[in-house]
């Protein structure tokens, strides 16, 4: 083969190699992706026959929507209409500078000014407001929010098959934002009320109610916690937090476990943006069954009184005391001839149980002591210096007026946020101080404040600010008074067998 005849076959291999090269890039991704598509396919298939044959998730999903079936009539959504009066002048007077350019007034004369702002103004104008019940009898009560209806002149309720009624407010309770409604209506789907109690953390619930007015609203979520207190949304605080969104409308709507069993009551929110943030609080069934019996029967709430005041027990406090736990509610102080005092309870004393209930917390046998009809006589548990004692007490109707003054000699320093009280013979043997000792004593530190800032701990004694000795409330007053916060405060306290100085400054 000579010489030519070779270099056309280099040339002829070459190409049918390029054209191969050619087919293949564009051929075997297509070859590829049809293979992958058809092994997606043939996964669709089974996927589809798995789902068709019945799995758990679609077990839930059936589960959900036959709750939000089995609750949908009992759930209602709220206006509450308030007339409000003006307390402005009826026109609004003109401004000493006109804020309209000179062209204005040329082209509309010098009357422009005072044409626009010296228009009559309404005397009254309605402001409306939205959210939630639930339907608890077949005669038309119903419970929601205090919140909802306070201060409302009418209020209407819209059932799930679109009638309006309008509701009277039976009765309302601000101290845990309840209310119960009347509607006129009969053969009504009440809601069955479950045992909040029996929640367990990590249980699925669901919200139902009418956020930003979109009536029959259903949202899922779980329990993240039990006995949430100090949100600051009501004087007795026992709450459920939810995930389950909740947003503004939702209030007073119902919270449901997977039994379609009321087990809350809807309430608040805790945002930053006003919206839904994965946080909502709910009243327990159990409290606002409570509530709306005694408003159904008597109109109002009346609440156990003991007549002590009670304080968290801190580990430290604990280890004072020698008592092993944290668990119990802490007497700071007992108010004379009142039933705690008749009892025998005195400072100090930590009650681990009421009627046969164990206490875990101060917050938790409040609510226990306000839920107790007046009259009611109960079994107290206490530890005492190292000893259990039964003590026996007859509740008395709660006066607010003496639940408000607090305790004899204790003070809140808000700037600071603490509360402390003269130091006693009593206090004094309870934290095994010596006779002779003098200062002030810590019974509580804000979380935030500055005074937790520095480290200042409930049981600690104040005795001195700066270079000035403490030996009364009114002393500590005084002597904070003199000094300014910008530059700081030195306190020198005592804690346990050991003295040391904390410094407080704003901002640190």
């Amino acid at each position: 083969m000579n010489r030519d005849s070779r270099v056309v076959w280099v040339v002829l291999l070459a190409g049918l190699l390029g054209a191969l090269a050619v087919a293949s890039a564009w051929w075997l991704p297509n070859m590829i992706a049809a293979l992958s598509y058809a092994a997606e396919s043939g996964q669709a298939r089974a996927a589809r026959e798995s789902l068709a044959a019945g799995n758990p998730a679609e077990q839930w999903s059936q589960t959900f929507q036959q709750v939000a079936k089995a609750v949908r009539p009992s759930v209602v959504s709220i206006t509450a209409v308030s007339r409000i009066r003006s307390a402005a002048p009826r026109r609004m007077p003109s401004p000493p500078f006109s804020p309209f350019p000179e062209e204005f007034r040329r082209f509309f004369g010098e009357d422009f000014d005072r044409f626009f702002f010296e228009m009559p103004m309404p005397e009254e104008f309605v402001q409306r407001g939205l959210g939630s019940g639930v339907i608890i009898s077949e005669d038309g009560y119903i419970l929601t929010n205090n919140h909802v209806v306070a201060r409302a002149d009418e209020v209407e309720v819209h059932l799930s098959d679109r009638r309006s009624f309008r509701a009277r407010v039976v009765g309302t309770d601000d101290k845990t934002d309840l209310a119960v409604l009347k509607i006129e209506a009969t053969s009504l789907v009440p809601a069955q009320l479950g045992d909040s109690d029996a929640l367990e953390v990590g249980q699925w619930v669901l919200a139902i109610g009418s956020p930003f007015g979109l009536d029959q609203t259903v949202t899922a979520g779980i329990i993240s916690a039990k006995g949430r207190a100090n949100v600051g949304i009501a004087d007795y605080e026992d709450f459920i937090q939810t995930d389950a969104a909740i947003n503004p409308g939702n209030s007073g709507g119902p919270l449901v476990n997977l039994r379609g069993e009321v087990i809350g009551i809807n309430t608040a929110i805790a945002s930053r943006t006003g919206a839904f943030m994965g946080v909502g609080f709910a009243i327990p069934s159990n409290m606002a069954i409570a509530v709306k019996d005694a408003i159904i029967k008597i109109g109002r709430v009346e609440r156990g009184w003991l007549g002590v005041s009670l304080q968290p027990l801190t580990e430290e406090l604990a280890q004072s005391f020698g008592y092993s736990s944290t668990q119990g509610a802490l007497i700071s102080d007992v108010l004379p001839d009142q039933p705690g005092a008749k009892a025998g309870l005195q400072p100090g004393d930590i009650i681990v149980e009421f009627n046969a209930r164990p206490i875990e917390s101060a917050n938790q046998l409040r609510n226990l002591v306000a839920a107790t009809p007046p009259g009611t006589k109960v079994t107290i548990g206490v530890f005492r210096k190292g000893q259990r004692l039964t003590l026996q007490a007859v509740l008395t109707l709660r006066d607010d007026r003496l639940a408000a003054a607090g305790p004899r000699g204790q003070e809140f320093l808000g700037n600071l946020g603490l509360r402390v009280q003269p130091l006693t013979p009593e206090i004094a043997q309870q934290l095994d101080l010596p006779e002779n000792e003098r200062g002030v004593v810590v019974m509580q530190v804000e979380p935030g404040s500055l005074a937790a800032m520095a480290g200042i701990q409930p049981g600690d004694l104040i005795q001195a600010v700066g270079d000035r000795p403490v030996n009364s409330v009114a002393d500590l007053r005084e002597a904070l008074q003199e000094l300014s916060q910008g530059r700081g405060i030195r306190l020198q306290i005592r804690r346990g067998d050991a003295r040391l100085f904390v410094f407080l400054r704003s901002g640190q």
